[in-house]
């Protein structure tokens, strides 16, 4: 029996010398694997392209339909004008965008008229309103596939910024929300941090992106023949040309030729081929109008009731 016992005491010991050993091997196991960055450790920074860059179109490139319309959707949910307003807007935008007539005046017109809505309102109320908008209204409008090539040329370590006629500070919601460089958009005047209703200068539209881009470039250290650009519209062919890479999504008619001739890149998100043959300024665009007049109008009424 004292024998027996005297046996199941050492084989104890034994037992657990060997879990100790055991331990202590897989401390240091441990250890080595967290000295070789192999377990719980940041992947390496992407190193940073500092002459490198790309440039996206907003409306119907990055997102479905025209930011200007869910934003003016918004407002009018919130009472920043009737419905009649938001009706009489979005038909001139139609007369421009669908029927081929996108013309500088034009658009600066309807611009302006958009502008003219959150005169008297403050910057930062604005920018409050268009975070909570953005998230109600354009979070789900974002094209996945134009979303990915952002993120491609962010993943490259390269800057990327949105470039559109859209008010800045929308501008810079959206590019902030998408984990983007920055915004170049329509500067809206403002005095003592209260709008006005007028513009500073030119919207950013057609030759203006242009300049806008050749102007970050320069401040920037940016080689233009080693950068990108995003759009879907023929009014910023200028854009596409000033930069080595252009890249048509969900062209236009317009873009499309000249994407075609010039040998561009054609990227297009849409569901359907209708939309690429039909190749007006957008399809989309159109339905976006649409319903921005039917839910912007169905939300004031609603308010009323």
């Amino acid at each position: 029996m004292r024998l027996s016992r005297r046996h199941d005491d050492k084989k104890s010991t034994e037992l657990e010398r060997l879990a100790a050993l055991a331990g202590e091997a897989s401390a240091e196991a441990a250890q080595a694997i967290e000295r070789e960055g192999l377990l719980g450790a940041d992947p390496p920074p992407v190193p940073l392209d500092l002459t490198a860059a790309a440039f996206f179109d907003v409306d119907n490139t990055m997102m479905m339909g025209a930011s200007i319309f869910h934003f003016a959707r918004g407002l009018a949910a919130r009472k920043f004008f009737t419905g009649s307003d938001l009706a009489r807007f979005a038909l001139q935008q139609v007369k421009f965008r669908v029927g081929g007539k996108e013309t500088q005046d034009g658009i600066r017109a309807s611009r302006e008229q958009a502008l003219s809505f959150v005169a008297g309102h403050t910057v930062d109320e604005l920018i409050m309103l268009g975070e909570e908008i953005y998230d109600e209204l354009m979070a789900d409008k974002i094209w996945p596939g134009t979303r990915a090539l952002a993120q491609m040329h962010l993943d490259a370590g390269q800057r990327v910024w949105l470039v559109t006629a859209t008010p800045v500070e929308l501008a810079t919601i959206i590019a902030r929300r998408l984990g983007l460089t920055g915004a170049l958009g329509t500067v809206a005047e403002s005095e003592d941090g209260v709008y006005t209703g007028s513009l500073v200068g030119e919207m950013l539209h057609g030759p203006a992106k242009a300049h806008a881009v050749r102007a970050l470039a320069a401040r920037e250290g940016l080689n233009l023949r080693r950068c990108t650009a995003y759009s879907d519209s023929s009014n910023d062919v200028p854009m596409l040309s000033v930069v080595g890479t252009a890249v048509a999504v969900n062209p236009d008619s317009g873009l499309r030729e000249v994407a075609r001739k010039r040998g561009w890149e054609i990227r297009d998100f849409r569901t359907g081929r209708k939309a690429a043959k039909i190749g007006v300024p957008s399809v989309l665009g159109a339905g976006a109008v649409a319903g921005a007049v039917a839910a912007g109008y169905a939300a004031y009424r609603k308010r009323e009731q």
